[in-house]
């Protein structure tokens, strides 16, 4: 046999192989036609996928796959169907699949990437610590206006001249998390923790890269080439690290009859377990890393937003400004307890929640049996994404989806919930930060304006532009913190 005939006949058999195993049962969900080995990689726009989405909704409707690679993905959309995948039928979509990004960092380890029993532990350990310290008490809302006062200090040194508030807010958000774990925040002048933070923002940046997803759907080939995803990798490295250092200052003086903050209750935990099982210091470092990274980014992206739709908005801003002075005044800070009071004030937050969109697709989702969504067969080990894009500008679900319109979340003047408001998505996999969150949220954004007017930069017009990591971020821009 020649070698032009060895390497057609290979080709052949490579591709019948390909195609006999991408081959789908006709109750699979639809996608698109895919190439050879590629699957449906030419099909995504790597600068804007949720456009790509959007698009393959509208032909293929609420329930259709992709394969990228050698990964294929279900995606859900639309309200009524992501209720019926993550609270119906949530049990069926408990698990997370491998993500190759993450897995040197993670290695299903902690509350992101684990699975069965350990996940199960490690979160009701998790929720239950974070209460013993405050979540949800009047002791954790005092932390949190204290670091307002040290937030609003921070922008005032600004002396209204235009400066970018991105690390600012990040540090204050930060600190937050920091005390419940580490039992300490850290200056907003500290070089150390800011290249941390930094560092933090990086990494969040590279997973939207297009060669980080590529290292997703190809990690066999892309481990090898250059790119984004090594430098992912020595940034996780890192942020364990720094974790790692927190962990050992925390045993050098270590009481284990007192518990000062999550690393000393976990330490605790361990003891009891005689580090086995699902209390083990690889779990420690996963928990501790997590609620430092989803504990900063997300209410601070949220937070960055905030400020920047308030400069686009400045009418909004003013009936919010005109609320506070009513409710709350110049005297005292805003608290938790003013928020019923304010019903424009907790609908412009929530308004910014759901235009932000700040995870537009959710965190995977793992099938764990056959399952029926609709008119498709979703079966075991499929990876599900759950495109919550499409429930927060569900055109059945919001009246001006596409606008920024506190009135979503207004009735006759009064604050009204909204079913389809899922920012921090749904069922037993929910963000378990969603209180500490919104009593952040809150608190920062009230005692943010009731001290300053913001703006943009003289001559400028604000954008909204954005990019899309781990998190759906704004492009940096400067604003004015005006006195008031």
């Amino acid at each position: 046999m020649s070698l032009q005939t060895l390497l057609v006949f290979l080709g052949v058999f490579l591709l019948v192989t390909d195609y006999m195993r991408r081959r789908k049962p006709k109750t699979f969900p639809p996608s698109p036609f895919p190439l050879p080995f590629l699957g449906h990689i030419l099909n995504l726009d790597f600068s804007n996928p949720l456009k790509t989405m959007q698009k393959l909704t509208e032909k293929y409707g609420d329930v259709f796959s992709l394969q990228l690679g050698t990964m294929c993905y279900i995606f859900v959309n639309g309200f009524q169907m992501v209720k019926e995948a993550l609270v119906n039928q949530g049990e069926n979509f408990l698990d997370r699949p491998e993500n190759p990004l993450d897995v040197e960092i993670f290695n299903k380890h902690g509350l992101t990437s684990s699975n069965g029993h350990t996940w199960k532990q490690q979160r009701r350990f998790t929720l239950s610590t974070l209460r013993n310290f405050g979540l949800g008490k009047r002791s954790l809302e005092e932390r949190i206006q204290e670091e307002c006062q040290y937030l609003t200090d921070a922008f005032g040194e600004e002396q209204g001249h235009p400066f970018d508030p991105h690390f600012k807010v990040n540090n204050a958000v930060s600190n937050i998390i920091c005390s419940v774990t580490f039992g300490n925040r850290f200056e907003y002048h500290n070089e150390h923790f800011q290249k941390l933070l930094q560092l933090m923002d990086k990494l969040v940046e590279l997973h939207g890269h297009p060669l980080s997803q590529l290292y997703n759907s190809f990690p066999g080939i892309m481990k090898y080439l250059p790119g984004p995803h090594h430098t992912i990798s020595k940034s996780g490295k890192l942020l364990k690290s720094f974790v790692r250092d927190m962990i050992a200052k925390h045993k050098e003086n270590w009481n284990p009859s007192e518990s000062r903050d999550f690393i000393d209750s976990y330490l605790q935990e361990i003891a009891k377990h005689d580090d086995s099982g699902c209390f083990c210091e690889e779990n420690l470092v996963a928990c501790t890393l997590e609620l430092f990274l989803a504990g900063t980014e997300t209410t601070s992206t949220t937070m960055r937003w905030a400020l920047l739709y308030m400069a686009m908005y400045p009418e909004i801003q003013a009936r919010v400004q005109a609320e506070i002075d009513t409710v709350v005044g110049q005297a005292r800070q805003p608290a938790l307890e003013d928020r019923s009071s304010m019903p424009y004030t907790n609908a412009v937050i929530h308004e910014v929640q759901r235009s932000s969109n700040i995870i537009p697709f959710g965190l995977p989702r793992l099938t764990m049996r056959d399952t029926a969504l609709g008119d498709f067969l979703v079966p075991k080990g499929s990876i599900l994404m759950v495109n919550l894009t499409s429930v927060l500008c569900d055109k059945k679900e919001w009246e001006t989806p596409d606008t920024f319109n506190p009135e979503h979340f207004l009735k006759d003047g009064q604050f009204q919930r909204r079913e389809a408001f899922l920012p921090f998505s749904l069922g037993k996999r929910a963000c378990l930060g969603e209180q500490l969150a919104r009593a952040e949220l809150f608190l920062f954004f009230t005692a943010l304006l009731q001290k300053f007017t913001f703006g943009p930069p003289r001559d400028t017009a604000p954008s909204l532009r954005c990019r899309l990591g781990i998190t759906r971020h704004p492009l940096p821009y400067r604003i004015r913190a005006l006195p008031r």
